[in-house]
């Protein structure tokens, strides 16, 4: 079976795709896709995976901003990954990924993500990499550490040279920051 992977910004989707997207993630999360975590993805492009016209996998790219190193860098920040359950292990994640990560490479200074365990081995075969220094957030309340994210966030270098053992600090969002 054939899947076509399709690339849209949240502004052309219409809202039966969007209600498909959102549909696929519930279920891809066991019902644990907060209102929170479905804003995350919107904003920037998503990447479509289509198989005889029912969607069968979604992954979102948004721009945040990160600061490492003193400098606020451009990250393209990949938020609302899933395949659905009858279609998984057999690549669409990977071309998911594939589309966006052509996307980081060209427009960001690095990708990052929130990793759940499942999806790990995923990320670290297209070459993300686990941040292995101290995870911070800018908050309302100022700059708070994120010790509970640490070894959870992964990057992908797209031009910027990045300190993995270094502070990585992220934008304030509702819901969970990374």
């Amino acid at each position: 079976m054939a899947t076509d992977v399709r690339l849209l910004h949240t502004a052309d989707l219409d809202a039966a795709t969007r209600a498909a997207a959102r549909g696929l993630l519930h279920a891809a999360f066991a019902g644990d896709l907060s209102d929170h975590d479905w804003e995350h993805a919107l904003g920037g492009m998503h990447a479509l995976a289509w198989e005889d016209g029912e969607l069968v996998g979604h992954a979102a790219l948004i721009q945040r901003r990160l600061v490492h190193g003193g400098r606020a860098l451009r990250a393209g920040y990949v938020a609302g990954v899933g395949v659905r359950a009858d279609r998984r292990r057999r690549g669409i994640g990977g071309d998911l990924m594939a589309a966006l990560e052509r996307i980081v490479r060209g427009a960001y200074d690095l990708g990052a993500l929130g990793a759940t365990d499942e999806a790990v081995a995923l990320y670290a075969s297209h070459g993300w990499r686990r941040w292995e220094g101290p995870l911070y957030a800018v908050t309302p309340h100022g700059i708070v550490r994120t010790e509970e994210e640490e070894g959870s966030v992964y990057v992908l270098e797209a031009g910027v040279p990045l300190d993995l053992r270094g502070a990585l600090t992220c934008d304030w969002r509702d819901g969970d920051v990374w």
